[in-house]
């Protein structure tokens, strides 16, 4: 059997963390800022954890991470 691969673009957003999280980045921060309150933005920095219910899907877009 051959290798399983990783999705390219799953390896750019996702990062996966010790204790078994997903940390990812927040979305609707990058583009159409003036728009946008500033309480808005300001509630978007950083990055945040994946939604339990959504790392079945990341699971298999990253199969060597041990999720």
């Amino acid at each position: 059997m051959p290798k399983m691969k990783t999705k390219s673009s799953a390896k750019k957003r996702f990062r996966v963390r010790p204790g078994g999280t997903v940390k990812r980045g927040q979305a609707f921060k990058r583009h159409i800022l003036t728009k946008k309150s500033t309480k808005n933005k300001r509630h978007l920095r950083g990055a945040t954890l994946v939604h339990e219910s959504d790392l079945g899907s990341i699971a298999k877009m990253l199969p060597g991470c041990g999720l």
